[in-house]
């Protein structure tokens, strides 16, 4: 199948081919264009196109975005002192933008005295991004740029350099941190960290206080922190405690302690430990937070009066505010059956606002500024639905599936008010269950066309997230990965069982590992599902595992284990998508790629669907679409990605007969 496919994607079989599939799916999709741009129009509608982000307050000044009728993009401004000095536009992306297919912009940050802009653009959507800085006095964009870089450029407290990330051009993999100071050549730039394990992901930051700069190297199981004084950027960065097998740690600095939130000696869950900060190594840390196996230790949101603590129990997100003085302590509530919860934008550390956001498969999605000292709580903003929403026509429930073994699997569910559940209504299934990612029931406008054409929408919270705890996680990785996909047919079960729906109007959709999921799900129970999308989706995972020269392989042999080890080998071999095609009947298919895609090949899919269309023994659609502009996550555009939707939708309704 390789040679087939050529050797990259300016192979012209490769586009011949692709362009050939496109061709195909316009033509089996014919009688659905009408459809596809009435509901892009429909969902462009709901999407207020004039709008504003909250302003968030850092050194002097607000920043916010703005958005124009009619733009696909933004502009990046800040004001002064007050919300109604002058207006500053620091970057007009929408201006950027023109002539691109595609246009990423990524990381700014502005130097401490507020004078420069640093941040990264990728127009390729390879996630390779070149670092410009901007004068932001004279509006000049200087000389220096940085390429081939992740694109989250740090500010030294000299205003005069900055340490950045640095790129494999082949392998993409993140490996060198670097310093470049402005009016210097790049090519020169000094290499102050050169990770040698290509399992770590690395990255450079700045802490909230502004003391320190961190470089975090960090594997699916173990991590490692170095550290310098932000004021001293040609000092040599320092070990905080070196890297220990299977012990992740992060670290929170407070003015007179550093905080370190750790899985040490097995708190499988975090705990939450303390260390002067003269002495960072492990034999000073004190534990502050102990391990709890019900509850997850997500996050810490520091301040100089408070912290913020981020858990998750049975599911769902607590926030529990901490005053240092005392240590007294309380939770935000939270009313709703399911929900997002999360901490948005808090980068002034002196602050005694927590800002947080919240939303709901009902709510729209809401920024709240929580007093932290009196607990009184203001909406700064709710998402505007455009076209009138009225969150009452809706329900939402969160169910309990049961799993092979035994285990309770959560269910979130959404549907309009009138939904009959009688097993002929149709049902949308969506999951993830990889990295111990977490998805949460939250607000989706766009999901609204679904639900009012009679659908039901679920999100399965498999094992391989992190919903239910770290231990939800080891159960849905490495060895133990088949429990991801049996639980997400467990739940569709379930859900046909409950007469939500039934097997003849069942959807499946996963993207990227999601897609993974898919491509499992249709070999273990090709009869379960009426459709499938599968997006961006990983599904030759053994060949893929083997080749390192592919982005991301040795980053994730943690997560899918290495196939140069026997066991590993055949248990990936047993479920891996592409290995386990047969022939048999299989449901209609909808398979989306990128040609730029970085971290799935859009070769990926394409040998998929073509072993698949060699091999099924059905008459049902098999479609692959190849975005040839964009890459893994899509569109650049707030509107293009609509169409992508429109087209995934008409697939859907196509199925169920719904044409309008």
């Amino acid at each position: 199948m390789y040679d087939y496919f050529g050797k990259g994607p300016d192979s012209l079989k490769v586009v011949e081919y692709l362009k050939a599939e496109n061709a195909y799916l316009d033509t089996m999709m014919s009688d659905t264009k009408k459809l596809q741009a009435d509901l892009y129009t429909e969902m462009k509608a709901r999407i207020k196109e004039k709008d504003e982000s909250v302003p968030v307050f850092k050194n002097g000044y607000y920043y916010y975005s703005r958005t124009e009728d009619g733009k696909q993009y933004y502009k990046l401004c800040r004001k002064k002192g007050s919300l109604q000095a002058d207006e500053e536009i620091l970057l007009d992306v929408d201006k950027m933008a023109e002539g691109h297919a595609y246009f990423g912009v990524e990381g700014f940050t502005v130097s401490e005295n507020n004078k420069l802009l640093a941040y990264g653009i990728d127009e390729v959507s390879r996630r390779q991004y070149t670092i410009y800085i901007k004068n932001l006095e004279t509006g000049e964009i200087l000389k220096d740029a940085v390429e081939n870089t992740e694109g989250n450029p740090c500010w030294a407290s000299d205003n005069k350099n900055i340490f950045y990330t640095s790129k494999n051009p082949v392998t993409l993999l993140s490996e060198k941190i670097k310093r470049h100071t402005l009016g210097s050549d790049a090519s020169a730039d000094e290499i102050v960290y050169n990770e040698k394990d290509k399992s770590n992901y690395i990255s450079i930051g700045k802490s909230k206080n502004n003391k320190y700069i961190f470089i975090t190297s960090e594997a699916t199981m173990s991590s490692e922190l170095w550290m310098i004084d932000a004021d001293k950027p040609s000092s040599k960065f320092k070990v905080f405690q070196p890297r220990m097998k299977d012990v992740l740690y992060e670290v929170i600095p407070l003015n007179d302690k550093f905080l370190i939130r750790t899985n040490k000696h097995d708190a499988e869950n975090f705990k939450l430990m303390e260390c002067p900060l003269d002495k960072t190594g492990k034999t000073n840390w004190k534990e502050v937070i102990h391990n709890r196996s019900d509850v997850l230790l997500e996050s810490i949101e520091e301040f100089k009066e408070f912290i913020v603590i981020s858990e998750r129990k049975n599911g769902l997100v607590k926030m529990r505010i901490r005053k240092l003085q005392d240590n007294s302590e309380y939770y935000i509530d939270f009313a709703e059956p399911s929900y997002l919860a999360y901490v948005d934008e808090n980068p002034e550390y002196n602050s005694t606002v927590f800002r947080y956001g919240y939303s709901s498969l009902i709510t729209p999605h809401s920024i709240y500024d929580y007093n932290m000292i009196d607990k009184s709580r203001k909406l700064m903003k709710q998402e505007e639905v455009l076209g009138g929403y009225n969150s009452a026509d809706y329900v939402t429930e969160r169910l309990f599936a049961s799993a092979n073994d035994g285990t309770k699997v959560p269910v979130s569910i959404v549907y309009k008010k009138g939904f009959k559940k009688d097993g002929n209504a149709p049902l949308l299934l969506y999951g993830y269950g990889s990295y111990g990612a977490i998805i949460d029931a939250g607000f989706n406008s766009v999901r609204l066309s679904l639900l009012n054409r009679g659908f039901a929408f679920a999100i399965a919270h498999i094992r391989g997230g992190q919903e239910m705890g770290r231990q939800w996680y080891e159960d849905g990785k490495m060895m133990k990965k088949k429990n991801t996909f049996a639980d997400f047919i467990n739940c569709a079960e379930f859900l046909v069982k409950e007469k939500y729906t039934s097997k003849e109007h069942l959807y499946a959709n996963g993207g990227s590992a999601g897609g993974l999921l898919m491509g499992a799900v249709i070999n273990m129970a090709p009869d379960l599902w009426h459709g499938v999308i599968a997006d961006v989706p990983f599904v030759d995972v053994v060949n893929t595992m083997l080749d390192e020269n592919i982005p991301l392989t040795t980053n994730e042999f943690d997560e899918w284990g290495n196939p140069k080890n026997k066991d590993a080998y055949f248990y990936m071999k047993s479920y891996s998508p592409y290995e386990n095609i047969e022939k048999k009947n299989y449901p209609n298919l909808l398979v989306t790629t990128g040609l730029h895609d970085s971290q799935v090949q859009y070769f990926e899919p394409a040998k998929w669907v073509a072993k698949l269309r060699e091999m099924k023994t059905d008459k049902n659609v098999l479609l692959l679409r190849t975005n040839m502009e964009f890459g893994h996550g899509g569109a650049s555009g707030r509107f293009d990605y609509l169409k992508e939707e429109a087209l995934s939708y008409a697939f859907l309704f196509n199925l169920e007969g719904i044409n309008k």
